[in-house]
């Protein structure tokens, strides 16, 4: 008889995370917000705090209605703004 293990062979990506600017005084900041509640009103807070405390500077905000973005949208806020800020809350 012979007993397999159902689990398989996990297989892990590491992707190296983007570059970081030493400071953040005077860059432009991006807001990519994910539509859920509150994610807009987070995300434009932490981006006030950071132009109070790290001297950022202009904001810019993206709103994707769903979970999947387009690349070209993506390239854009790449293109657009030195550092974004994204994340979740409910």
């Amino acid at each position: 008889m012979d007993v397999l293990n159902p689990c398989g062979a996990e297989t892990r990506r590491f992707k190296p995370l983007a570059p970081r600017p030493g400071d953040l005084a005077g860059r432009s900041v991006g807001i990519l917000d994910n539509s859920k509640p509150n994610a807009g009103v987070l995300l434009a807070g932490v981006a006030e705090l950071l132009a109070a405390r790290a001297g950022a500077g202009s904001v810019r905000t993206w709103r994707k209605p769903t979970s999947a973005q387009p690349a070209e949208c993506l390239d854009d806020i790449a293109r657009s703004v030195d550092v974004v800020l994204t994340g979740s809350a409910d």
